[in-house]
């Protein structure tokens, strides 16, 4: 007969003592089964001790989480979490400076535990570390691991950062600054000031007087990674907390307080950062990990979507100093001097600068100004092409000359073609999003040139008028032809090129005749037959293949997938876990250790989710973990990742896919088991891929074409390479 469900076999250590084998009844209060355990070894006042877990976790067993205990289980008997708190709250104000160290690297290791974290909280601990902090006594170990204790409680989420002193903001900006401090001390500093600017714009504000970007270069110059991508994650935060109302702004200042986003933009420019970054990290011998891949990809999001503001802002057709703009476009390309206003009459000048207006492929000739007020692109486009036109001149007037030339049909309008591949990029690069919490997709290029954007589109719009003639395209075709510049443009940025260069190149490759190839060559790998026959067998061979599917998703779901926590730090190294027991009657899910590798089995999940309790799964804005982070609400690749699920009328359990592919794979799985459609693009996919492959094994059977069960034998290699092919 198998155990009780409540009853767990563990084994329970003390030190000096044999461990002890037990049971416990999990109906039993938790300080009942702790007396129990104290007086099996003689030992009183039960109420000072509790039990956690003897692993690295060193997690105490509370009431919350005692259902995590599993049979096997090693636990060790110990000091209570108010008892530790209390005597390490009295050991870190040794006068001994060995004693003091050993307390501080306990209490670093101790406040990972919520439970003891809370305690020692309590006791006012926060601010007996910022005090020790401020006090400036302490220096290498001692200062390494108070600093690491304070951010591992402050990780918790109980004590508010807008708490803290301007002298603590201080010390720990002191220890960025210095020149030559302690690797672990400068790691926990950078750490602590881009929490606190995350968490506090008030505090946001206090960083910002005591940071300079000139301050933090010099981390990046270094060889360690981890430094280099901690100093970043400081510059991103910094960047994204700047104010963005317009304010005066001293160029001779390298202060970041008060400057608009575009100013910020002008101080890394004048600082170089760009530069420093590519050739200390991303050109670097050593190889980029995932957490800097994802700092850069946020810094390359943070530094476009500082053209939001002239991406959304229309042209005023009354404005001179805009309107000059257009007449300097007009200059350029006909080399013509202005004309003095008694040159020839009104009618005769307009007539002139219409005719002009028209070779340069505006839409509204008699005034241009009007191209520019639709947003997006606004005056974003106009400045594209101004910058096209000083800095890349013989390519501008190469294609406006050569386009005013041709027939009207056949022309490749400049203007409306900057316009509109202005909109397209600013689609393509996510102008104005912010940025995903788990994406790592950084261009190397974009890192290669302080215009990196405005050259992108020098480059793109050449493109866009060589696709052109190579389509012979009329006016009629201009739609078509953006569809092919956005595959060409899109096919080349998948290659990840190095350098705007590169991208040339690979731009150069993908002319429209190897697009049209790479289509046909799609078309022929995804055909699909039209023929009555063949549809009617398409239709009776798909719930089959729906079938099988909806097995491959259950089982994707029995094997679990790891999820990651979601805080309010960057650095979500805290993971769970979650997956189907084999009979497709419960989900299994819990905490992951850090530690662990290989698979993880069900036992070693506590918290359960029966099937049949399931309501609903919802998605995207409609999670409650979505509606209750306002930085993610605004995020829409995090919305398109989240999914929960509700299994009481206001309990929910709640995710953030690592990747769409898994997304898809949970939301189609959960679908499944609720009897539901599988919706998913991924479904869809699956589903034309694998009607493709059975219609062509059923059609080559039909043609006595035998397939065999097994692939072919590979090839041996050739014992002896020493030979020569006789071209005679």
């Amino acid at each position: 007969m198998p155990p009780p469900s409540d009853i767990v076999k563990v084994a329970i250590e003390w030190p000096g003592a044999f461990p002890k084998l037990m049971e416990i009844d999990q109906k039993k209060p938790l300080s009942a089964i702790i007396k129990e355990v104290c007086e099996g070894w003689s030992l009183g006042n039960h109420e000072n001790f509790a039990l956690q877990n003897a692993d690295s976790t060193n997690f105490y067993i509370t009431e919350k989480n005692r259902n995590d205990i599993k049979n096997g289980s090693i636990l060790r008997l110990t000091t209570s979490p108010s008892q530790m708190a209390g005597q390490l709250h009295e050991r870190i104000q040794s006068s001994s400076m060995d004693a003091k160290l050993e307390a501080l690297k306990d209490l670093a290791n101790s406040s990972r535990d919520i439970t003891f974290a809370q305690e020692f909280i309590n006791l006012d601990g926060i601010s007996l570390l910022t005090q020790m902090v401020e006090s400036g006594t302490d220096f290498g170990d001692l200062l390494s691991f108070t600093l690491t204790a304070f951010v591992e409680l402050m990780d918790h989420g109980i004590v508010s950062w807008d708490t803290f002193s301007v002298a603590f903001i201080k010390k720990i900006a002191g220890y960025v600054n210095k020149s030559a401090m302690d690797m672990a001390v400068l790691q926990r500093s950078l750490a602590i000031l881009e929490s606190m600017v995350l968490n506090s714009q008030d505090l946001y504000q206090k960083v910002a007087q005591e940071i300079t970007i000139g301050q933090l270069i010099p981390h990046l110059q270094g060889t360690d990674q981890d430094i280099q991508t901690y100093t970043i994650a400081v510059i991103n935060a910094l960047f994204l907390k700047a104010p963005e109302d317009k304010r005066q702004f001293d160029e001779s200042s390298v202060n970041i307080l008060d400057c608009p986003l575009t100013e910020m933009a002008h101080i890394l420019a004048q600082k170089q950062l760009r530069s420093i970054i590519l050739s200390n990290v991303i050109r670097s011998p050593k190889p980029i990990n995932d957490e800097m891949a994802h700092q850069l990809y946020v810094l390359q999001v943070l530094t476009f979507n500082l053209l939001e503001d002239r991406m959304m802002t229309k042209m005023d057709p009354q404005d001179q100093a805009q309107r000059d703009i257009i007449f300097e476009l007009r200059r350029i390309a006909f080399d013509v001097e202005c004309e003095p206003n008694n040159s020839g009459s009104i009618e005769k000048r307009k007539s002139m600068y219409t005719r002009d207006y028209k070779k340069l492929g505006f839409i509204n000739h008699v005034n241009p100004a009007m191209d520019f007020t639709q947003i997006p692109p606004g005056m974003l486009a106009l400045d594209n092409m101004l910058y096209f036109a000083r800095h890349h001149q013989d390519a501008y007037i190469r294609i406006v000359l050569e386009n005013s030339s041709r027939e009207d049909k056949h022309e490749c309008p400049f203007g409306r073609s900057s316009i509109e591949l202005t909109k397209m990029l600013c689609e393509i690069l996510k102008v104005g999003e912010l940025p995903s919490e788990n994406c790592h997709d950084f261009h190397p290029m974009f890192f290669t040139h302080d215009r990196s954007f405005e050259e992108f589109f020098c480059i793109c719009i050449q493109l866009l008028n060589k696709t052109w003639k190579e389509m012979r395209a009329t006016s009629e075709d201009f739609n078509k032809v953006m569809q092919v510049v956005r595959e060409q443009i899109m096919r080349a940025l998948t290659q990840k090129p190095n350098s705007l260069d590169q991208l040339k190149s690979r731009l150069q490759n993908l002319s429209y005749t190897e697009i049209l190839k790479i289509r046909q060559s799609e078309r022929m790998n995804q055909e699909d037959f039209q023929s009555r026959p063949i549809l009617e067998l398409r239709e009776k061979i798909q719930p089959e293949i729906m079938e099988l599917i909806k097995q491959q998703r259950l089982n994707r779901l029995c094997d679990g997938t790891r999820f990651r926590k979601i805080s309010s730090r960057r650095r979500q190294d805290k993971f769970w876990y979650c997956r189907l027991s084999p009979n497709h009657k419960v989900l299994h899910y819990g905490d992951l250790e850090e530690s662990l590798q290989g698979e993880v089995t069900h036992d070693s999940l506590q918290e359960k989710l029966p099937v049949a309790d399931i309501k609903a799964v919802v998605t995207g804005k409609d999670c409650p973990h979505m509606k209750e982070k306002g930085a993610l609400k605004q995020n829409k690749e995090v919305q398109e990742l989240a999914f929960s699920v509700l299994y009481e009328s206001d309990e929910y359990l709640n995710f953030i896919a690592p990747d769409k592919h898994e997304y898809c794979v949970w939301t189609d799985g959960l679908n499944a088991l609720l009897g539901k459609e599988m919706t998913s693009d991924f479904t869809k996919s699956d589903m034309d891929t694998l009607l493709s492959m059975e219609m062509k094994l059923r059609l080559l059977d039909l043609e006595n074409i035998q397939i065999p069960e097994a692939p072919p034998p590979i090839p041996k290699e050739p014992s002896n390479y020493d030979f020569v092919y006789d071209c005679n």
